[in-house]
């Protein structure tokens, strides 16, 4: 993507459909002048007199509580430098998105115009009571020590420059699995830290915390080591300084066991990492170039542990493992501050959750088959949903035992359950199968690439890494439209109507009609079909021109659905093909089963339909709980419909007791724990949260999911076919180009699965 491209996509993103990236949402009802009178006046007097009584109250009756504010006054913004509070802006919103998507925590962004550290601290003091956290950002040293030192101090609320903390949590995490793997001791290694700005101070005082010791620490700035004998240092510069006799980072590196990067692009050069000692551990985080490449490292010396910034490499250091789960547990026991044993509690639980067995969900995100603790694998992933669960228990109880905790944590079962239930937006799956599809991108066929929508998300999956584009279609109305869209692209165009595709229409047919000759097919009538794009498109991918389809953006889901079928067919072992419908809520994905295919199932139908979502739910790294829908609870009602669903349940039950299902069981008690708890205690997801619903039939399906989608303004995925022979996806008429991207994202997974020859999510039962 060209420079003036990803500017133009950038200054887009954040002015459309609404400028910025948070907004403020209520939490009450606001319907009736009853609501109103409660939420203003004259019922709102009544919380301000119990907080005016008893402060503490405001945590009770105010967002208070879950509200932290990200403040900056825009003088060192990410690689930016000191381009003021204002333009800074978008970089704290976008912290908060941050925040809220990672660890549900509400964010207000604050810009401070002014670089008097007194006004700043002032400023901050006397906004302090609106909030339940102070995230400090992108403030240069070295008033940012001044600045959180005395904030700290004077505040009885949790503040963290992040900055400095977050980097250093992270990376002491990473470190201190580094020294274990490279079968070495933190108090003998030797570290070279380059840079000496806020994060290098704070880094370096955390491995120290861990049990480095200063006497083997170099600390190198712009101008090359920090000397003792340099006059007029700065106190945290001085507190680094070293007496040997080294003048260059090339010497410093000499035999070093360590080398920390928080500098500028490419100072860290081959020679110096040969000059290391054995398993050398090069943490370059520079970003978005570090100090030294990765793939130059690791071809220079292969016993090198290496960790960036950067998420397309092994052991990224990144601050996300961090602060939204420090704030988290710090809130969620109103600490009073964020100290030591917080943050050394952070790098604990972050470098033991690095040992545990990594869940499926987290190698099927990151295209893995089995991550597993060593040299690639020193930190946890940030898509790993287990941070969440593990981080801020480790947080809060490092609150509680140094005292500074005044809402202590009693039962952390039930802690750990509550949390795990803020993770569940929709958009997290998205962000899952994106990374699943860019780390291994295949070709996919855009049937109907000659419409502006399904261009756009052509150029978007083009342009993101996700796949690979072909594009069908008339291609002087592509090539047109593609001037249009700025899509400088080389990538296949084909015309299947063009004389030139002659040859290969010829073969397509007469393949086709070879396997379907017996079937009253004739060699004209395959030949004829062949002119037509969809019928084109899934002889490719039969023929492995091309990996994955996408297709009906244009016409009806039956018109499209029925060639597919027929050239493509339906997978070995499979007798019925299936769809599922992802339906992005704010309580997080739900599955919806059959969507497309099957009109009024049967009851050993609804078995299969029950198996396939389960096994697809699988693969998106999710652990599905579903319910068998009805308009009857538990035998409540008898009649076909509801009688069909009980006798399906009773088949998976006795048959498949994996797969974690029950019913027959209505759409509200489904969605409801409380409901089935007080109602139903036998059931079998009892005190399950529920996110996959299998419909009777297709009438209810559809009606549902449309209704969700229009009314909550919901993205849906799919429908996604389940059970053909290869990767091919038929789109909903007339979907967004988002809806198209997400589809493509299915199929590339899909296609993933079929070059691995390991289908069964998409198209088997699996025993």
């Amino acid at each position: 993507m060209s420079k003036s491209k990803k500017k133009s996509e950038a200054l887009r993103y954040h002015q459309y459909p609404t400028p910025g990236k948070i907004q403020i949402v209520p939490t009450k009802k606001y319907a009736t002048q009853k609501d109103l009178s409660l939420a203003y006046s004259p019922g709102v007097a009544e919380p301000c007199l119990a907080i005016e009584e008893n402060p503490e109250d405001a945590y009770k009756y105010t967002a208070k509580g879950n509200l932290v504010a990200v403040i900056s006054n825009g003088t060192a913004v990410l690689g930016l430098g000191d381009i003021g509070a204002l333009a800074g802006k978008p970089v704290m919103e976008g912290k908060g998105l941050l925040f809220k998507i990672f660890a549900d925590i509400d964010v207000f962004d604050i810009e401070v115009d002014t670089k008097d550290v007194d006004k700043f601290v002032e400023t901050v003091k006397n906004i302090a009571p609106t909030f339940g956290g102070i995230n400090l950002e992108d403030i240069k040293a070295p008033e940012a020590f001044e600045i959180e030192r005395r904030l700290k101090e004077e505040l009885d609320i949790p503040v963290m420059h992040d900055d400095q903390h977050g980097t250093a949590i992270i990376s002491a995490a990473a470190l201190k699995n580094a020294i274990e793997i490279a079968g070495k001791k933190i108090s003998e290694a030797k570290i070279v830290v380059n840079g000496a700005g806020a994060a290098a101070v704070s880094c370096t005082r955390m491995y120290l915390a861990l049990g480095a010791k200063i006497e083997n620490i170099v600390m190198c700035d712009s101008k090359g080591v920090i000397r003792k004998d340099i006059e007029n240092l700065s106190e945290q510069k001085a507190q680094f300084a070293t007496s040997r006799d080294i003048h260059t980072l090339e010497e410093a590196m000499i035999d070093a066991d360590v080398f920390i990067g928080l500098s500028v692009a490419d100072v860290f050069t081959p020679k110096m990492l040969l000059s290391m000692s054995k398993d050398p551990i090069v943490f370059a985080l520079a970003n978005p170039n570090a100090e030294i490449e990765y793939n130059l490292a690791i071809s220079t010396r292969k016993d090198v542990i290496m960790g960036t910034g950067r998420s397309d490499y092994p052991n990224q250091v990144n601050n996300i493992l961090g602060f939204p789960f420090i704030f988290r547990g710090a809130l969620d026991v109103r600490a009073t501050k964020i100290n030591e044993e917080m943050k050394m509690a952070a790098v604990l639980a972050l470098a033991e959750l690095a040992k545990e067995s990594v869940p499926e969900q987290v190698n099927i995100t990151y295209g893995k088959k089995n991550i597993q603790y060593g040299r690639e694998y020193i930190i946890p992933k940030p898509f790993d949903h287990r941070l969440i669960t593990e981080i801020p228990p480790a947080v809060a109880k490092a609150a509680m035992d140094s005292g500074i905790a005044k809402n202590p944590i009693k039962d952390w079962v039930a802690y750990k359950e509550e949390l795990a239930e803020r993770l569940g937006t929709g958009s997290k799956l998205m962000r899952l199968l994106t990374s699943r599809a860019k780390a291994d991108p295949k070709s996919v066929v855009f049937a109907e690439a000659d419409h502006l929508n399904v261009l756009k998300a052509a150029q978007t999956v083009y342009d993101e890494g996700i796949g690979k584009p072909i594009l069908l279609g008339d291609k002087e109305i592509i090539k047109e439209l593609m001037r249009e869209l700025s899509f400088d692209a080389d990538i296949p165009i084909i015309d299947p109507k063009s004389p030139e595709e002659a040859e290969r229409r010829n073969r397509f047919a007469k393949i086709y009609w070879e396997k379907c000759k017996r079937d009253g097919i004739r060699l004209i009538d395959a030949k004829k079909w062949m002119f037509e794009r969809n019928y084109f498109a899934a002889m490719m991918v039969n023929e492995g021109e091309a990996d994955s389809l996408v297709t009906g953006y244009s016409r009806s889901y039956p018109a499209v659905a029925k060639p597919m079928i027929e050239l493509v067919g339906m997978a070995e072992g499979v007798d019925r093909v299936v769809a599922t419908s992802i339906v992005m809520t704010e309580r997080g994905p739900y599955f919806f089963s059959d969507t497309a295919f099957n009109i009024n199932p049967s009851k050993d139908e609804l078995v299969q339909i029950s198996r396939m979502t389960d096994k697809v739910m699988k693969l998106f790294g999710i652990d599905p709980v579903l319910a068998m829908l009805s308009y009857s609870n538990f035998g409540s009602a008898k009649s076909k419909s509801a009688n069909k669903a009980a006798e399906a349940i009773k088949i998976l039950h006795r048959d498949y007791p994996e797969v974690n299902i029950d019913g027959e069981i209505q759409a509200d008690f489904a969605l409801s724990r409380t409901l089935r708890k007080e109602n139903f205690p036998f059931t079998k997801i009892r005190d399950k949260k529920v996110n996959g619903l299998i419909f009777p039939n297709l009438n209810s399906s559809t009606i549902s999911h449309k209704l969700i989608k229009s009314l909550n303004k919901s993205e849906v995925i799919g429908p996604i076919a389940l059970g053909l022979k290869k990767p091919v996806h038929i789109l909903q008429l007339g979907c967004s180009v988002d809806e198209i991207v997400n589809m493509v994202c299915v199929a590339m997974i899909d296609a993933q699965e079929n070059a691995n020859n390991n289908k069964e999510y998409f198209t088997t039962f699996g025993g």
